[in-house]
């Protein structure tokens, strides 16, 4: 089995040099970028299994770099950023990110995020799993597809298994603390992340997002999925 291969860009030398140590040390094969143009070259040059980004870089943005490989592929990208930057962050996010570090930050948590991302992305289901249907709504875990009224959506990694989640388990409300360690595999982090995904979800499973009947607010809790045949009429 081939070691997987993640593309490092950021534009300081000691931090791409201090996780290429790290993530190297954990079995990965980096490779590196220290501008935008450079990572969107490496990365259709030598496909990437994951993309470690950061936000600020000469030339072509992160942001920007981030689109772009999202319209390649469905290739994974963990977000560098600093601390103040939350608009970028969730920005980023919503582009098609699938987790984010805050900078300052530890080399160990990083490859962390970077090992559970891949192991989402990556992991095949049993054969055996029965697809997930809630009326219109139809989500195939083995083959990684889903479907709304017959249109399959373009969903990231994270918004997939968060979907499936929820499917899996219709009717039950869920903290966003819950919902991080089911779906992320993390009991450390920030919640934001899950409220992103949840609005990034409602827009493309939603009639209305602004007023969802499928995913559900309870406040004071978190979120529930309310199957087609238990939602309240408008």
């Amino acid at each position: 089995m081939r070691e997987s291969r993640v593309l490092v860009v950021d534009d300081d030398h000691a931090v791409r040099d201090v996780v290429r140590r790290y993530l190297e040390r954990a079995g990965y094969a980096v490779d590196l970028a220290d501008d935008g143009e450079t990572a969107l070259r490496r990365h259709d040059e030598r496909r990437p299994d994951l993309v470690v980004l950061d936000l600020m870089l000469p030339g072509v943005g992160g942001l920007e770099v981030c689109r772009r490989i999202r319209e390649r592929g469905p290739v994974p990208v963990v977000m560098l950023t600093a601390l103040g930057e939350e608009s970028d962050r969730v920005l980023g996010l919503e582009l098609g990110a699938d987790d984010y570090v805050v900078k300052p930050f530890s080399p160990r948590e990083l490859v962390l995020r970077v090992s559970s991302v891949l192991r989402r992305a990556t992991s095949a289901p049993p054969r055996a799993q029965e697809p997930l249907v809630d009326g219109s709504l139809v989500l195939d875990p083995a083959a990684r597809r889903c479907e709304l009224d017959g249109v399959e959506l373009s969903l990231t990694t994270r918004e997939f298994d968060l979907l499936a989640f929820l499917l899996r388990h219709p009717k039950r409300a869920f903290s966003r603390a819950e919902l991080l360690e089911s779906v992320w595999g993390w009991d450390f982090g920030d919640q934001s992340t899950v409220t992103v995904h949840m609005r990034r979800l409602r827009e493309k499973i939603e009639t209305r997002p602004d007023r969802p009947d499928r995913i559900s607010t309870v406040w004071g809790v978190g979120y529930r999925y309310d199957p087609e045949d238990e939602r309240w009429t408008s």
